[in-house]
């Protein structure tokens, strides 16, 4: 019985050695071109787009035919507004727009509008967000001082996740800190 034992642990131990060994894995063999030719550029095969997370986001193209029409505030009678770094207050030009747009939602007492809070690319997620929330809130709360009914408006932050214009410069960075107003179903 206990030869049994030791042949037994002798052929798992040979088994763990074989599997062992047959894992790893060989460099592969490096060639080296001849002297007399010049080094050829290999192109790698396009990139596949990944998926997963971007499935969720939204396309740019998508985000482009969705911003088209709020660029001209005749098409839509909403205009958005734009802050300034790192800020949430209301410039003298945003509170003039606002006063079209709530001109606007006086005229048309069944549109709703849900306020969207944008920021620039600089700036962690979390901060980006809670910025762009402060943005549209005080686009809200100006609207309402104006004698809009708050139950018409909602808001949401998108941070810097739909940028109206890409680029890491100032003229872009200026666009994107914005909120937008986009008419909602009643």
């Amino acid at each position: 019985m206990k030869r049994k034992s030791v042949v037994f642990w002798v052929m798992m131990v040979a088994v763990a050695a074989l599997l062992a060994s047959g894992c790893a894995r060989k460099p592969a063999p490096t060639v080296a071109a001849p002297a007399d030719e010049a080094p050829r550029i290999v192109e790698a095969p396009p990139m596949e787009t990944p998926r997963g997370v971007d499935e969720q986001a939204v396309s740019e193209e998508v985000a482009r035919d969705r911003l088209l029409p709020l660029a001209d505030a005749t098409g839509s009678g909403l205009q958005r507004i734009h802050f300034g770094f790192d800020q949430h207050t209301l410039t003298a030009e945003a509170r003039e727009i606002l006063s079209r747009n709530a001109n606007y939602l006086r005229d048309n007492p069944r549109v709703r509008v849900r306020i969207e809070g944008h920021t620039d690319e600089r700036g962690s997620d979390e901060y980006n967000l809670a910025l762009g929330e402060r943005r549209a809130r005080a686009a809200r709360d100006y609207l309402i001082s104006l004698g809009i009914n708050g139950n018409r408006l909602s808001i949401i932050s998108y941070g810097e996740e739909m940028p109206l214009e890409r680029g890491s410069n100032e003229g872009a960075w200026a666009k994107n800190r914005r909120a937008e107003f986009n008419k909602i179903s009643p």
